[in-house]
């Protein structure tokens, strides 16, 4: 049995939710755009589980809630359709400089259907310069998309900051919530927020489902077109035993997430302490407190990632060395250059992504193991200098 250390990744479907769908695969297993009494179970189910999202961030309307496929449909939805919407206001839209892949790709896009799309810059740690967003602000800008927390090196960004500019510009706010919403609760009647991006595997839910918090009286146009299910702004029949999960799912979450985040808190304060204490030339990436509970991410001179990874694999734990939806290219994390890391630096990552199984003897196995995977890296590595190998070895005498 592998210890699993990529939760940002990947997360399993927590049994309870798993429980709760069965029964939407096979014996209620109708369509809710159907007019017979099964439909209407259907519909029945479906409406509540928008309603169980809708509390899990204090939204006031259940039908703020659109159901998608996924969290990269939601970012589709949100920034492509409210660009579309919009742009006889104004054909500006500002994003971070370390957007999730998803976000930085639709950015590309809008650029080549004719909008101007602004990247604010990110501090050392990874959070966005205030003033350079406040500065790139214009009179045609109609839309700001600044994600919650990084999902790579997990620093929080200053969401309510960025909204309260936002709502005195008259500018519409849009947040991807995904690598933050099982961590950190979400109050859109505290934070006016106008689009939120949210994902049901993030929180133990099914994969293959999504949502999109539409506030009241924000309007998109739909970047799906079909039948007019959810409100015309996701046409489809509605997946409703990944509905359901995703409904269960939030439940549970919005139950346990405090109590859970604080004990994933301090088993990351133990494995950053750790590494830090006991392998020389380590640091830590992003804010060393304003991060998700789940986050300890890390940078190794003179190896690299890719070798840390494989190291781990042989110990049988899984990690990640930055985000899964962009590690199948060779190029350095986006956001570690942006936070202004060399390239040589930013290769030498490694994320450690806690979650709802992990124990505390999976920290300790971490903490046992890690430094002389490093050690035996640098020794073979030609970048290494003399004096740490000359250390090395003496602590091998």
């Amino acid at each position: 049995m592998s210890i699993y250390l990529d939760y940002q990744a990947a997360r399993p479907v927590d049994e309870r939710v798993l429980t709760e769908m069965v029964p939407y695969f096979k014996e209620k297993f109708a369509n809710p755009s159907s007019l017979h009494c099964d439909g209407d179970v259907a519909t029945d189910i479906l409406e509540q589980s928008r309603e169980n999202v809708a509390k899990f961030i204090n939204a006031p309307n259940p039908s703020d809630i659109i159901f998608t496929s996924s969290a990269t449909e939601s970012n589709n939805l949100a920034l492509i359709g409210a660009a579309l919407n919009r742009q006889k206001k104004g054909d500006h839209v500002i994003i971070s400089e370390i957007e999730h892949i998803s976000i930085l790709n639709l950015g590309k896009y809008l650029e080549r259907q004719g909008f101007k799309v602004s990247r604010v810059p990110v501090d050392q740690y990874g959070i966005i310069r205030l003033d350079k967003l406040e500065r790139l602000i214009s009179d045609n800008t109609i839309l700001i998309s600044v994600a919650t927390a990084s999902n790579e090196v997990g620093s929080l960004q200053p969401i309510n900051e960025i909204s309260e500019i936002a709502s005195k510009k008259k500018i519409l706010f849009h947040t991807d919530a995904v690598a933050s919403e099982s961590t950190i609760p979400i109050d859109v009647q505290k934070v006016p927020i106008d689009l939120i991006t949210l994902s049901s595997n993030d929180i133990y839910g099914p994969r293959g489902v999504g949502a999109l918090y539409l506030k009241k009286g924000v309007r998109v146009n739909p970047v799906i077109i079909g039948g007019g299910q959810e409100r015309g702004m996701r046409s489809g029949s509605e997946n409703i035993p990944g509905i359901v999960g995703f409904a269960k799912a939030a439940e549970i979450m919005k139950e346990e997430m405090t109590t859970e985040a604080e004990r994933l808190r301090k088993l990351r304060d133990k494995v950053i302490k750790s590494v830090l204490d006991t392998i020389p030339k380590s640091h830590l990436n992003g804010h060393p407190e304003k991060r998700l509970p789940i986050n300890a991410h890390f940078r190794f001179d003179y190896i690299e990632g890719e070798s840390l990874i494989l190291g781990l694999k042989d110990e049988k734990i899984a990690a990640a060395t930055g985000s899964a939806c962009s590690s199948k290219t060779l190029e350095p994390s986006h956001t570690l250059i942006a936070m202004g890391l060399l390239h040589e630096e930013a290769h030498g990552s490694l994320l450690l992504s806690l979650g709802r199984f992990t124990k505390e003897a999976d920290i300790d196995k971490i903490i046992e193991v890690l430094p002389g995977i490093v050690k035996r890296l640098r020794i073979l590595s030609p970048l290494t200098p003399p004096d740490l190998l000359k250390q090395y070895k003496e602590v091998d005498s």
